[in-house]
């Protein structure tokens, strides 16, 4: 089976940009359009929401969104918000974030794999619909539930690159989201990890336009359901993988 493909917004372009880029995804017939929050850069759901309003068909995507920079009964919030005005076009992956960065802005925590676990089973019972009410080590609701769940919650994976995380994705959401793969091996320990049943989403950074088909065939062999392609930090404009895709879907190719 083909796997779905997509391409990354990468914020190292300004917030200007993305409409030009949502625009041109979609008249190519992209399938999934994925966009970052680094600090400190755009943020994930605000970009998420243009995204989804500028496009009719485009899958949306975000990851990851660092849990250390949200509380779980806000980030359920505002993810059911956008499940609830653009349905089954949103992807959600969280994560650790970039423990430098969270140390900056005075969210580092001890434990990361705890809060990590304990915010990401609150947001997804959240948008379960579920009353929750935990007292853990860094989460803490008390009864609380959301007055407008989605009727089906958007898909939500953890990102990860550690063996421990990828299978704590595999355990708590719908798969997982590896970072920047270029070897298949990588995919192939992720798919173990997680299981059949789960899903499999990388991003994969590609800087020749005529290597993208093998990229994509090689990485759906090792077991990815969902390839992302990003161009580099110095050239960020992904719009030519956007075309790749598009020629890769006709049967045409061109250097």
């Amino acid at each position: 089976m083909s796997p779905v493909t997509g391409v990354v917004f990468r914020p190292q372009l300004p917030p200007e940009e993305l409409r030009r880029v949502v625009e041109h995804a979609e008249a190519a017939g992209l399938a999934e359009l994925w966009l970052w929050e680094d600090c400190f850069l755009e943020g994930g759901l605000t970009t998420a929401a243009a995204a989804l309003a500028w496009s009719s068909r485009l899958r949306v995507g975000v990851g990851l969104l660092p849990v250390p920079l949200r509380n779980p009964a806000l980030a359920a919030m505002e993810i059911a918000t956008l499940a609830r005005l653009f349905p089954d076009r949103l992807a959600i992956a969280l994560g650790h974030g970039v423990q430098d960065w969270m140390v900056q802005v005075g969210a580092g925590v001890e434990s990361p794999m705890t809060l990590l676990r304990e915010h990401t089973v609150a947001v997804r019972d959240l948008l379960r619909g579920e009353t929750v009410s935990v007292s853990g080590r860094y989460v803490n609701l008390d009864a609380v539930a959301l007055d407008w769940p989605p009727p089906t919650p958007p898909t939500l994976l953890i990102g990860a690159r550690g063996p421990r995380s990828v299978a704590l994705a595999g355990e708590l959401t719908d798969g997982v989201l590896l970072d920047s793969v270029v070897d298949p091996a990588g995919v192939r320990r992720a798919r173990e990890l997680v299981g059949p049943e789960r899903q499999v989403a990388v991003y994969t950074q590609v800087t020749d336009r005529a290597a993208v088909p093998d990229r994509v065939a090689q990485l759906a062999e090792a077991g990815a359901d969902t390839v992302i392609l990003q161009a580099t930090e110095a050239a960020p404009d992904a719009r030519y993988l956007i075309d790749a895709l598009a020629d890769v879907d006709s049967g045409t190719a061109h250097p």
